[in-house]
């Protein structure tokens, strides 16, 4: 069964939050905090088989980005290439996951994989698509694939193994952040690794919310917590102090302990991401995450999904009631791509390249 768009209207979002899937969606993502807390990055964790054979699936996307190198186009928008990357994968998912996903389930459960790493036409990426990494992971869940004891290898082996996939699509093809300048993440793709770096927090009994101003800490510790290499690798690309580039960061670290913000960004991963019509307006239903939204037949929403509209080069679904689709935003350059400019610059001594330069709160 082919997956498609149920969410169109703010009734059908409505709809949504009181369903089964995303009640399942939510317990989901909580099971998963709960199997990290207290755990290490590079703690020994054992993996089955079916981890192994993700793991290897992710090796093969981070392959296929290596060969298909970015072209030089001297723009800090998102690189062209990567709609050759977006290609290749979508011919190559179905074969690198033939021995993990059951043949009947293979169409529906591949489409979550293939928009998890993006958007093909836009080449940009937000907190939607790495909602569909985890839809892809409760698929295999819910089709006993994979099992509960595989929850703490599947977050910290393979869900960052997936953010060290995509900070690799980031680095190369310089994705836009999806939205407006990624409104919906943490940083300017992500949400879900500073949540379950929180939960890996949660217990410790030194570390603060508030180490993460301090350099020293971030360096020491960022191999053993998601949620500090994260915040690392944001100051690594952004000029001048967080408290200017990422304020929501610098808000949190004023909260007391892990517990709260792990707490905390739970309750706002559902307002936000789960909660947000521009967002949920994307994403996928078939048969192993079902729901009906109502407002549009499933072959209009299929139709719908191949039109182009004013101003709009890309096919998505208008959520009735917009002018303007939300999800388009306003187009915002990469700040990957202004910190790897600068120091090419930097490198060069030339001066000359003022498109290059970082722009403000980047």
């Amino acid at each position: 069964m082919v997956p498609s768009r149920q969410i169109l209207t703010p009734e059908d979002l409505a709809r949504f939050k009181e369903s089964d899937v995303c009640k399942e969606l939510m317990e989901f993502i909580n099971a998963l905090n709960d199997s990290i807390i207290g755990i290490k990055t590079k703690d020994a964790i054992e993996d089955s088989s079916v981890i192994q054979k993700l793991l290897g699936f992710l090796e093969n996307v981070q392959m296929t980005n290596k060969d298909i190198k970015p072209l030089d186009t001297k723009s800090r928008f998102g690189n062209p290439a990567y709609r050759d990357f977006y290609k290749k994968c979508q011919e190559m998912i179905p074969v690198w996951l033939a021995d993990i996903v059951p043949a009947d389930n293979m169409e529906e459960v591949s489409k979550y994989v293939q928009e998890s790493f993006g958007n093909g036409r836009r080449i940009d990426y937000g907190t939607g698509h790495e909602l569909n990494f985890i839809a892809f992971l409760l698929c295999l869940f819910k089709l006993d694939i994979v099992k509960k004891t595989d929850f703490r290898a599947l977050v910290i082996h393979v869900f960052y193994k997936y953010i060290e996939a995509m900070r690799g699509l980031q680095m190369s093809y310089w994705l836009e952040p999806a939205g407006s300048h990624g409104v919906w993440g943490l940083d300017d793709y992500h949400f879900l690794p500073f949540l379950f770096g929180a939960g890996q927090l949660r217990t410790h009994k030194y570390l603060r919310p508030k180490s993460i101003h301090n350099p020293e800490i971030l360096d020491e510790f960022s191999k053993d917590y998601m949620y500090f290499e994260c915040v690392r690798f944001v100051n690594s690309i952004k000029t001048g102090s967080i408290r200017w580039h990422s304020p929501m960061i610098d808000d949190i670290s004023g909260a007391k302990s892990w517990e709260k913000v792990n707490i905390g960004l739970i309750k706002m991963f559902e307002a936000e991401v789960i909660g947000k019509l521009p967002i949920m307006q994307h994403f996928m239903f078939g048969s192993v995450l079902s729901f009906t939204g109502g407002s549009m037949s499933g072959e209009l929403a299929k139709e719908a999904e191949h039109e182009d509209h004013d101003g709009c080069a890309h096919p998505h679904i208008y959520a009735f009631g917009q002018e303007f689709p939300d999800c388009c935003g306003i187009k915002v350059p990469s700040a990957i791509a202004a910190a790897q400019a600068a120091r090419e610059n930097s490198t060069s001594g030339d001066s000359r390249n003022t498109f290059a330069r970082p722009i403000p709160f980047d």
